[in-house]
């Protein structure tokens, strides 16, 4: 299925102008640094104006070891984005990892292609890499920007 959004498309530009961007843990300013959230948070800025995420974002730690068992990235992305089933995935879409099973979710990132995404991962730069079957085992969840097609 090809997804013909306009704000699909922005948003996979706007993600790809992130790339090379220092990972930095809780921060969102592209060419400075960010984190996997604070990359997908400031392309939602840039595409969608600055009031696009107007929530308090809470002090979250990147312990992918985490068995708290609340999954604070899933229900913060639900609140602000539309689920819709993984098999659904396209470009523009974030998708959601849990990097550990039994853990909780906590990486997500920004479809570019079928079979690609922009993420920011610890201790690299924003990047764009492929869907791997690596990859593609840890999402969880897919959520797309209310009213695009």
């Amino acid at each position: 299925m090809v997804r013909s959004s306009p704000e699909a498309a922005a948003i996979v530009a706007a993600a790809r102008g992130w790339i090379g961007t220092q990972y930095h843990h809780q921060a969102a300013l592209k060419g400075v640094g960010c984190d996997c959230l604070g990359l997908v948070r400031g392309v939602w800025r840039e595409v969608f104006g600055n009031d696009a995420t107007p929530f308090a974002v809470p002090v979250y730690t990147p312990d992918w070891g985490d068995v708290s068992g609340v999954e604070d990235l899933l229900n913060g992305l639900s609140n602000h984005l539309l689920p819709i089933a993984v098999a659904e995935a396209l470009p523009g879409d974030v998708l959601a990892f849990r990097m550990r099973p039994g853990r909780v979710a906590k990486h997500c990132a920004i479809m570019t292609e079928t079979g690609d995404f922009v993420h920011a991962w610890e201790a690299t730069p924003a990047v764009e890499v492929t869907l791997s079957d690596w990859w593609a085992r840890r999402i969880v969840a897919v959520f797309r920007a209310r009213g695009t097609v």
